[in-house]
């Protein structure tokens, strides 16, 4: 059975390079009928937080992404926190100690940077030299006496390895250019290298996964591998993931935290979409998914070699897309936190709402109608708040130059305002509807030989204090019929005063 695994470190957020990572694993895992599992690698007991391990999981099953063993879930591999695993390292650091393939360097990290000094002005690769490695038992004693402590080294073999990468085909390695690996700090606290090892071949792990920047880590663990008796699983190096400028992606200029984008209003869809075409592409060029769909369709063979350029604008894309493809009622409950959040309205305990700046309650019907003006708009749910804020107070603030539409002078939008005002105020509460007031208007425009813009230009800013916004005809019902006439009232007020 194929096997994956995604082994994050706890030492931040989760990023968004780690999320394609997992992404193309599960996929991978789930296309040919195998299992998935989670592994968190904290063995770095300085910087390991169990608020990150928290994020990286949040994170993932927001994606959708949901694992066969994992810390949270169990298995019968675990344990699957590296850090209740180390009587098992122990056990195999034991078995390197025994062949004589593992040493203590006691060296100092100004003599390593001197070493390497020296070998970069005698144009040499640097790398360590070993100067360890055949200490007597004197030696040792003497150094540590003077209070030195000492990593554990293990003895890389000079020869050249080789890997058919699932990715990128054959990749030969000579191993003379390596340095003697330290693959602990101690008997107590292995490192990355080593415990990757044991825990993919323990865990049964027939297929690593991995970006391109580990390529360099597989020589080392394959002959680890090799040295503890342990057949290798196969490999694949996935394309970085770069900025615009081709540079790796970075904080500098984009947002590498995952829930960062959810914090900001893009849909889990939407990432979904936009992350598995980072380095991956379908038969027909094809570009929107669902998750589902990957699931049967993911294959290694197309994954591309080359870096993958973050694109934020397509990213947006793919989420304007899935936002205009939500329903109404589950977008309305997407965007209610922000709402919330920007202090549009407050959740009562029986489930309405008040809008705070005017306290007047309102029901989900009501938020419904409301967003579903922004929904084709609409790039992010962020921006449902700052593009709808114009509904959630009593009176919108805005320059009264705004409501004058090419060359109207102030007199020209009074006058417009009060046609307005007449004939939205010949139509019953009942019949206030965006057909209706639609046909209205236009009928009157059109029988007064007026143009629309110079009638429907001050009737969108009245209403909203916005040049841009969904149609005055779809806002006006929603504002209701007293609100829309004291807010053209207010318009007419704030023309006159200007003139």
């Amino acid at each position: 059975m194929i096997r994956t695994r995604m082994a994050p470190s706890p030492t931040g957020f989760l990023h968004i390079g780690t999320a394609r990572t997992a992404l193309f694993n599960y996929l991978f895992a789930r296309k040919h009928g195998g299992r998935f599992v989670l592994r968190i690698e904290d063995t770095d007991k300085d910087r390991s937080r169990r608020e990150f391990e928290a994020d990286i999981i949040e994170g993932l099953h927001w994606l959708g992404i949901h694992w066969d063993e994992g810390p949270d879930v169990g298995g019968p591999h675990g344990p699957y926190r590296q850090s209740e695993r180390i009587t098992i390292y122990k056990k195999y650091l034991m078995q390197l100690y025994e062949q004589d393939l593992v040493y203590s360097c006691y060296c100092t990290q100004e003599e390593l940077e001197r070493e390497r000094e020296l070998q970069m002005l005698a144009k040499q690769p640097p790398r360590y030299s070993g100067i360890c490695r055949g200490l007597s038992d004197a030696k040792r004693k003497t150094l540590e006496g003077q209070g030195r402590t000492s990593v554990l080294r293990f003895k890389t073999p000079q020869r050249v390895v080789s890997i058919a990468d699932l990715i990128r085909g054959d990749i030969t390695f000579d191993t003379a250019t390596l340095d003697d690996m330290i693959i602990a700090k101690n008997i107590e606290t292995p490192l990355f290298n080593f415990a990757v090892v044991i825990d993919d071949f323990l865990m049964n792990i027939t297929h690593v996964i991995r970006g391109e920047d580990h390529i360099s880590n597989t020589p080392k663990q394959l002959l680890l591998g090799e040295s503890l008796g342990f057949s290798a699983p196969l490999f694949g190096h996935l394309p970085l993931i770069l900025n615009t400028d081709r540079t790796k992606l970075s904080k500098r200029q984009n947002k590498v935290s995952l829930l960062e984008y959810k914090n900001e209003g893009y849909l889990s869809e939407a990432i979904v979409n936009f992350l598995v075409l980072l380095g991956w592409s379908a038969e027909n060029d094809r570009e929107l998914f669902s998750l589902d769909e990957l699931e049967n369709i993911f294959s290694l063979d197309r994954v591309h070699k080359a870096g993958a350029v973050f694109n934020l604008a397509k990213l947006d894309w793919f989420n304007a897309h899935y936002i205009r493809a939500t329903p109404i009622d589950i977008l309305t409950a997407r965007c209610i936190p922000f709402l919330v959040d920007a202090h549009h309205i407050t959740h009562n305990d029986d489930g309405s709402y008040t809008i705070t700046a005017t306290q007047r309650t309102i029901e989900i019907n009501d938020l419904r109608q409301i967003v579903s003006l922004e929904q084709q708009r609409m790039k992010k749910l962020s921006g449902c708040a700052s593009a709808l804020g114009y509904l959630f107070v009593d009176q919108p603030h805005y320059d009264a130059s705004l409501l004058a539409w090419k060359g109207m002078t102030l007199d020209d939008v009074v006058a417009q305002l009060l046609f307005l005002e007449q004939h939205l105020s010949e139509i019953s509460e009942d019949q206030f509807t965006s057909s209706i007031i639609e046909q209205r208007v236009k009928e009157a425009i059109a029988l007064a030989d007026k143009k629309n813009g110079e009638v429907l230009w001050p009737f969108r800013v009245a209403l909203t204090g916005q040049t841009a916004s969904p149609s005055p005809f779809d806002i006006a019902p929603t504002l209701g019929k007293t609100l829309t006439l004291r807010r053209i009232a207010y318009a007419r007020e704030r023309a006159r005063t200007l003139q």
